[in-house]
């Protein structure tokens, strides 16, 4: 199963990003190897990959703060640096508000260095603060609030100067699933704005919601690119939601089964190719009582897995784009 070659390059007012067979290294470690891939503005993309991929490596290049080796980083139509800084909005993996400030100086703070007036940051944060249930916080020390707070309001802090690019690293760290809720609202609501959102996230199901296109990223190489629909009708297989009423050995022993996950006694199960799922069903059937079956789309936690946890197909090249001279530049893309 290999993967598209790539369409002809768009016109970059189109783009909101794009890198170029960007390459970084540090010593001999390479942490970002020949990356490309492109943001179509007004998305919601999600970079994915392990613990070590080069992911929060490329959004250092991507804000400045790093400079990449090799290859080419666009954005907005501009090279990453002062001229495009104050339109971008940061959310970092690791905080980077000050603990001992209050709340409303911190917001202050760093809308002042995004070009606002020290009256129209307290006004926008204000505002924010409200909208993220945080209006009665304002004057405390960052420092007393909860670590999933604390989260909320370093999301205020990247999107108080309105930048017309937001982005996330591993922007749900530390919420409860209500406030998940309340942040994947706004992040959608930013985007119907026609703000282009890039996040980085471990969750699955996060990405599944929110993001229209995908990068898959691998030891600082993109394995695919592409819209997730596609990506995940090239790279996963059908699986089947079986709910059962009673001991689930049945479905985690049987030899059919090629992956499984559960949570009680609901499945989410991929047969063996060639397995018959009707088949299948009635064995299983016969042996504990089924009170749910579905047949639904692979999961791209199961993609995730199989393309990196060492057992990705063998045809599967690092998604290129564009090329260099002389060599194949290969990416998923929607027909």
């Amino acid at each position: 199963m290999g993967i598209d070659r790539l369409a002809p390059v768009r016109d970059v007012r189109e783009e909101a990003v794009s890198f170029e067979t960007v390459r970084k290294v540090f010593d001999r470690h390479v942490a970002v190897d020949d990356l490309s891939f492109r943001v179509p503005r007004g998305t919601i993309y999600g970079l994915l990959g392990p613990n070590g991929a080069g992911k929060t490596t490329s959004m250092r290049m991507l804000m400045g703060i790093l400079a990449p080796d090799d290859g080419r980083i666009r954005i907005l139509g501009e090279s990453p640096g002062e001229a495009v800084r104050e339109r971008i909005g940061y959310l970092p993996e690791e905080r980077g508000l000050y603990p001992t400030m209050s709340v409303i100086d911190n917001l202050k703070f760093f809308g002042s260095i995004r070009g606002l007036s020290v009256g129209e940051a307290r006004r926008r944060a204000t505002d924010w603060l409200h909208r993220v249930r945080l209006g009665g916080s304002a004057t405390r020390k960052l420092a007393e609030l909860s670590k999933g707070n604390q989260q909320k309001v370093q999301f205020v802090a990247a999107v108080l100067h309105d930048p017309d690019l937001l982005v996330l690293d591993e922007p749900f760290t530390g919420l409860d699933p209500v406030n998940q809720d309340l942040l994947r609202a706004l992040v959608l609501e930013l985007a119907t704005l026609g703000k282009t959102v890039i996040l980085s996230t471990h969750l699955m199901d996060e990405v599944e919601r929110l993001c229209s296109r995908i990068a898959l990223v691998s030891g600082g190489r993109a394995l695919v690119e592409g819209p997730l629909a596609e990506v995940k009708r090239r790279y996963g297989s059908d699986t089947l939601a079986v709910d059962v009423a009673g001991d689930g050995a049945a479905i985690e022993s049987h030899p059919d089964v090629a992956e499984q996950r559960r949570l009680g006694n609901s499945f989410e199960v991929r047969l063996r190719d060639g397995v018959d799922p009707s088949a299948w069903l009635a064995e299983i059937a016969a042996r504990v009582p089924v009170t749910r079956f579905e047949v639904r789309a692979p999961s791209l936690h199961s993609i995730f897995v199989s393309l990196v946890g060492g057992d990705a197909p063998a045809s599967v090249e690092p998604a290129k784009s564009p090329p260099r001279a002389g060599r194949a530049s290969q990416s998923v893309e929607a027909p």
